[in-house]
């Protein structure tokens, strides 16, 4: 029945992707199927919808005093076909309250009362609210009038909350040095697959927006330099004419301009000389606001030509300490990771007007911003960078839901951080650190949750979050980008990246637009790959005289069907290599017989799978009698 109704929909010219249906599909995710919002041909549905709001945000912030207050208006947008009779707020700040449910244990400095909602309205009428739900990060609001398809519904709300004085992902850097995120009241996503998110922020786990719009207002006492998300749309209220200029000089210039260094803060006439300044910044369709201040921190900036066609440039900037001899490096290696980013993989002009590189301790992305801690080693710094740049794409480009499908973003800035890496150093040291970094800490690790399903939703995971989120799903894309070559899976991840693009696709949506980008069917690699328990162990049991060469019979252990090398080496002490795609596994991923053509007599061989490192190489080596 399933079946017959989706070729009904989408008629026979999408009859070989009913096979799409052999992948393992749970209930809610058929339901949407069922429903037409995502189509199997990798689109959304003819019935996609996605909600949306407008944000207008106003903070105030008065280092070294800890708190912040906050005023907004939201208007929530209902496109979904569904009559909401409440909606969920996400608090994820209450991650900092006593008692949250948490990954890791809390130390004093990290805990706070997390956020304390002083007035909620909604559509001018009060709500009552309690502050006492200690352990949650969700409250659910009842609306007193049902939120009807098409409609919208407007709420303010008065809140504040302390800066915790731990910084992680957010919190305090110095005294008076702040990272601000997740830091606004802010409507759950509601869905066509799961309805409201109301997983619980875990301390660990990531996050899932919906694309809004953004207002925002940031008001500092004078002296202090504000970074944000978004556009700022009061440069010359906010900066003394000289600070302005440069500012809008670094926009068209490819060399690094100062727009504050230390002498220049050192003489506290940087900002407009109000007791206090509101620095105000807009974004359209972005799924966060982050914000960085500081009166201490050097302010350099420039930018890229992101798109040929249209010259478009990008602002990169980075806001620092002026003893981080790394981050003086941060604007130039920030250039460099949005153009080849935008030109080379995944080959899309980056999309937004700016990215920020803060120094804090984070190592973490946010739309237009990264928050990263400052090393010593400045190679690394610029690695961990792109890493969080490359983020941009999945998942602020692609509104990924991270909390269930963390895969779907981390494993991809994983391969891009090795491809940018290989451009950079060259294939051999860029691999060296992904091996030792990505995959090392899984094929070394037997413990059952390091083979668990990529597939497992990042929610149900403890162990194994790690692995499952970036090398495992990284070694994935990899070996489909070298069975379908370059040309041909850039072509196909342009149709997912196209089809979805401010729009939330998940696992299935990917395997689909992958089958039609490409125009085959895959699903037997995503199987071997995302639904099964595998792990990448070869073994090369006998190699055999064959007519016109050698044949090599291989047993694959592990399972996975990965790409690998034969390398042989000859009589005469030559060697040869000869590479087999992953495609060699598509009618048996357990035991394969490759035949290579030589007249020369092989002597000894091996199989090496590179950065597709091996369990067990013992079984690697054959040897002739």
């Amino acid at each position: 029945m399933y079946k017959s109704i989706i070729l009904t929909a989408f008629s026979s010219l999408v009859l070989w992707q009913v096979q799409a249906q052999e992948l393992y599909m749970p209930r809610d995710i058929k339901h949407a199927y069922l429903k037409e919002t995502r189509s199997l041909d990798g689109r959304p549905g003819k019935n996609y919808w996605e909600n949306h709001g407008h944000y207008n945000i106003s903070i105030t912030t008065l280092p070294p005093d800890r708190t912040v207050k906050g005023v907004e208006q939201i208007t929530y947008y209902n496109n979904s076909p569904d009559t909401l009779k409440r909606l969920n707020m996400k608090l994820i700040l209450n991650i900092h309250r006593p008692g949250a449910a948490r990954f890791s244990p809390a130390g004093d400095d990290y805990l706070t009362h997390g956020v304390q909602i002083d007035n909620f309205t909604i559509n001018g009428a009060k709500k009552d609210w309690s502050n006492s739900h200690a352990s949650s990060t969700n409250q659910s609001v009842s609306l007193a009038q049902p939120l009807l398809p098409h409609d919208s519904v407007k709420m303010d709300i008065t809140w504040h909350f302390e800066v915790s004085k731990q910084s992680g992902r957010e919190g305090m850097i110095d005294s008076t040095t702040y990272y601000l995120a997740y830091f606004y009241p802010r409507v759950s996503v509601y869905d066509d697959y799961n309805g409201w998110d109301t997983l619980p922020f875990l301390d660990a786990q990531e996050f899932y927006n919906d694309f809004n719009d953004y207002t925002l207002n940031v008001t500092v006492p004078k002296n202090y330099l504000v970074w944000a998300t978004g556009t700022l749309q009061n440069p010359k209220q906010v900066l003394q004419p000289e600070y302005a200029k440069r500012l809008e000089k670094s926009f068209t210039s490819d060399s690094t301009i100062h727009v504050a260094t230390a002498e220049d803060l050192a003489k506290k006439n940087i900002t407009a000389q109000n007791d206090q300044n509101t620095w105000t910044w807009t974004a359209s369709n972005i799924s966060d606001m982050a914000v960085g201040i500081s009166d201490h921190y050097d302010w350099d900036a420039a930018s890229a030509i992101v798109d040929d066609a249209t010259h478009r440039r990008a602002s990169m900037q980075s806001a620092f300490l002026d003893n981080s001899a790394d981050f003086h490096h941060a604007v130039q290696a920030g250039r460099h990771s949005l153009s080849w980013l935008s030109h080379n993989w995944p080959g899309v002009p980056y999309p937004f007007p700016k990215m920020t590189s803060f120094q804090g301790f984070a190592d973490m992305e946010y739309p237009m911003m990264v928050n990263d801690s400052h090393t010593d080693d400045i190679a690394f710094s610029q690695f961990v960078q792109e890493h969080e740049i490359a983020h941009t794409y999945f998942p602020f480009y692609m509104g990924i839901n991270e909390s269930r499908y963390a895969f779907m973003d981390e494993g991809w800035a994983t391969t891009f951080e090795l491809l940018i890496g290989e451009s950079e150093v060259g294939k051999e040291k860029a691999e060296k650190l992904y091996k030792g970094f990505r995959v090392n800490g899984w094929i070394n690790n037997r413990a059952t949750a390091e083979d668990l399903p990529i597939i497992t939703p990042s929610s149900e995971l403890r162990g194994g979050y790690g692995n499952n989120s970036y090398g495992k799903p990284s070694l994935s894309y990899f070996a489909l980008k070298d069975m379908l070559g370059d040309d041909l899976f850039k072509k196909a991840l342009h149709f997912y990246m196209e089809q979805w693009n401010g729009k939330h696709p998940i696992p299935w949506d990917y395997f689909n637009a992958m089958n039609t980008g490409s125009g085959k069917n895959l699903n037997w690699f995503f199987q071997n790959w995302f639904f099964t328990n595998d792990y990448i162990d070869l073994d090369l049991q006998k190699v055999d005289k064959a007519d016109n060469g050698y044949t090599f019979s291989i047993k694959n252990i592990g399972g996975y069907a990965v790409p690998f090398d034969i390398i042989v080496t000859y009589s005469d002490g030559t060697t040869a290599t000869f590479h087999q795609t992953p495609i060699v596994w598509e009618q048996n991923q357990k035991q394969i017989s490759v035949t290579v053509k030589t007249d020369k007599t092989i002597q000894s061989a091996l199989i090496d799978g590179g950065i597709f490192m091996d369990a067990d190489v013992s079984n690697n080596n054959w040897t002739a009698k």
